[in-house]
């Protein structure tokens, strides 16, 4: 039976320490609450997403041989998410991140590119997904050896082979921030944040920012914008909608918007419109970030809608 969705990206064994009120100094020692090992990675974290949202999910990417990379092969697999797209690389070691959670829920990063970085369009074979309708891609930006042109070439031949096709920024310490205008042209979704939005397109607004992804040929522009919610943009030239965030008891912020766009990219495969889409991508983030972890949070489909107070 096809996927309903296929997540291409990056896939990242996460260590996630919590509380972290400061770096101890050189030579000393700090004590934190919880640390712990957790699946993550944009392209992983939303494939789960979906997966217990009750649609039928696969991922793309590549990992190390190693125990980083069997650990999140196996997560994955217990998840239901099909995992045969994974490239396993021997001279590559699987990409980890160490996330430091502050009190309040706020995290700082330090992150190996490791197979992400490695990953190239010879990797990736979209002829397995025949019968796929949607192809999401989550971290551009942390795939050096894919971003920009390449990508691009990915994203027009998935949209060649009939999928609809949807992107995800992460953070690129690289700061080659154009390299994602390449892809937008080919998108059905574009899926930013507002902070990695504004340095991709140059404007400081959502709907400047909307405005311009529109006009070099993104279908629909939904930007994240954390506490704030979400600003959603699908017609050219008609303004936009600023649909707000949930309230929840934040534990952890680690991968709410891999989780907002589970919620989202759920919404379309049963054929809900933009902005019900959108209203359940805030409320699948809501949740997941009760929990310490990119994934540990995110419920059933049910769970999810419930929290909408009525399905639309």
């Amino acid at each position: 039976m096809p996927l309903d969705v296929a997540c291409l990206g990056i896939l990242v064994a996460d260590m996630v320490a919590r509380p972290v009120d400061a770096i101890p100094p050189a030579g000393r020692l700090g004590l934190v609450a919880e640390m712990g090992l957790h699946l993550g990675g944009c392209a992983g974290n939303t494939a789960v997403g979906l997966s217990r949202l009750g649609v039928r999910t696969g991922v793309l990417g590549k990992v190390g041989a190693d125990p980083l990379g069997e650990f999140l092969v196996t997560a994955l697999g217990r998840e239901g998410v099909d995992t045969s797209g994974i490239c396993v690389d021997p001279a590559s070691a699987t990409s980890a991140t160490v996330a430091l959670v502050a009190p309040g829920g706020e995290r700082a990063f330090l992150h190996a590119l490791g197979g992400n970085g490695t990953l190239r369009s010879e990797d990736i074979n979209l002829a397995q997904l025949t019968g796929t309708p949607l192809l999401h891609i989550g971290g551009a930006g942390l795939m050096p050896s894919l971003d920009g042109p390449p990508l691009a070439a990915v994203c027009a031949r998935a949209r060649a082979l009939g999928m609809r096709v949807s992107l995800d920024t992460a953070w690129d310490p690289s700061g080659h921030w154009d390299n994602v205008l390449a892809s937008i042209p080919h998108l059905d979704f574009f899926l930013p944040s507002i902070a990695e939005a504004q340095l991709i397109l140059g404007h400081k607004s959502p709907e400047a920012i909307a405005d311009q992804a529109m006009a070099l040929g993104a279908r629909v522009v939904v930007i994240k914008m954390g506490e704030s919610g979400c600003y959603v943009h699908h017609r050219l030239g008609a303004g936009g909608t600023y649909l707000p965030a949930l309230a929840m008891d934040v534990a952890d912020t680690t991968g709410a918007g891999d989780a907002f766009c589970a919620g989202f990219l759920a919404g379309c495969v049963r054929g809900w419109d933009v902005l019900d889409c959108a209203r359940m991508g805030n409320a699948v983030a809501a949740l997941s970030v009760r929990a310490v972890g990119a994934v540990e949070g995110i419920r059933s489909w049910d769970e999810s809608v419930a929290l909408l107070g009525a399905r639309p």
